[in-house]
């Protein structure tokens, strides 16, 4: 049994209103979720950073160098952190480094480089200095160092 265009259903206006008003909420929502996304994006590398300074802030400098290095355990193996040993470490960001005794910190934004890099530079403006602090988060293992940058 065939159906024609005097068999068919009335149009219902509510239907097709609920319909759209559901099909324009997740193209709404997908629209949110994506912005929402592009504008945290770096917030990982960012909230590593920020632990960073504020271990430093505590002067908490092994909690800080194991962030730096994202090795809880560095005291167990100090011989793998030979390239960069906590002496070193404390003399870069210990009262007497290029920063001086660190009493705040912003963490102002992050950016990755052109090219498809491994990492991403995190800028911090540290005890409202007008120069930055640019600290390079290694992706992969979100560890810590100077960014080349």
């Amino acid at each position: 049994m065939s159906t024609t265009l005097f068999d068919a259903k009335p149009f219902d206006e509510k239907r097709a209103r609920r319909k759209a008003l559901i099909i324009w909420t997740i193209i709404g929502s997908v629209i949110l979720l994506a912005m929402l996304a592009w504008w945290f994006r770096y917030w990982p590398e960012e909230h590593k950073v920020d632990q960073f300074f504020t271990a430093l802030e505590q002067k908490n400098y092994e909690k800080a160098y194991s962030i730096w290095t994202n090795d809880p355990n560095w005291k167990q193996h100090q011989e793998s952190h030979a390239k960069y040993p906590f002496g070193e470490f404390y003399i870069d960001w210990g009262p007497g480094g290029e920063w001086g005794l660190i009493k705040s910190h912003k963490v102002d934004g992050a950016a990755s480089p052109k090219g498809g890099s491994s990492g991403v530079v995190v800028v911090v403006t540290v005890n409202d200095r007008a120069e930055k602090a640019r600290i390079w988060v290694e992706k992969s293992d979100k560890t810590l160092s100077f960014s080349p940058y």
